[in-house]
């Protein structure tokens, strides 16, 4: 009977399999600093694309609008404190701008009556909006009455005021063709009403 060979601790260690990794596999496993340079690399490349793609701020939560302001008053159509003894009457100039401060604009406008010669006196009007949907404007203040026999050069609104240049006569000798005064003036809303203001800069004829 063949005798039996003894294993020694020693060799039994040897001949079990290695608990150690294999080298190749070592060679995949193992993070050399090469790799996580290349890695981070491509990382950072894919990270910088994405955000190229995402909706900028105002595409992808953008604010809603703000609404915007209610249409100037139309200046046809207004019933003004015009006498002109049954013939039509002319809005001449009409300008728009906020001049309450409420966001929404009004109406200045020139009207006077229609005249077959000469140059009829004018009148200066502030307009709001109908009080319901689809109504005329309506007259809200009158800054120069036909009665001061006024026409009216340059009109604008600016800053929130109406400034315009009035046209004028001296005397009742002026012809009506020819006025011989001219004053440059504004109105600008404060406490409730428009409040005037003026240089008058008289020219004999």
């Amino acid at each position: 009977m063949p005798e039996t060979r003894r294993t020694t601790p020693q060799e039994t260690s040897r001949v079990q399999p290695s608990a150690a990794p294999d080298l190749v596999d070592l060679a995949h496993t193992r993070a050399r600093p090469a790799h996580w340079l290349a890695t981070a690399t491509a990382t950072a490349a894919v990270v910088a694309l994405a955000g190229l793609l995402q909706p900028g701020p105002a595409g992808a939560s953008a604010a809603p609008a703000a609404p915007r302001p209610a249409p100037a008053p139309e200046a046809t159509g207004v019933d003004y404190p015009l006498e002109c003894r049954g013939a039509p009457h002319t809005v001449a100039k009409r300008v728009s701008g906020d001049l309450d401060g409420d966001g929404n604009p009004e109406t200045v406008a020139v009207v006077h009556c229609e005249a077959g010669s000469g140059t009829p006196p004018s009148g200066v009007y502030v307009l709001t909006r109908g009080k319901e949907a689809g109504a005329p404007a309506r007259v809200v203040a009158t800054l120069v009455a036909p009665e001061q026999l006024k026409s009216v050069g340059a009109l604008a609104v600016r800053g929130g005021a109406v400034h315009a240049t009035l046209l004028g006569y001296s005397s009742l000798d002026v012809p009506s063709c020819c006025p011989d005064e001219k004053e440059q003036v504004s109105w600008r809303w404060q406490g409730g009403a428009f409040v005037g203001a003026g240089q008058a800069d008289a020219r004999s004829a």
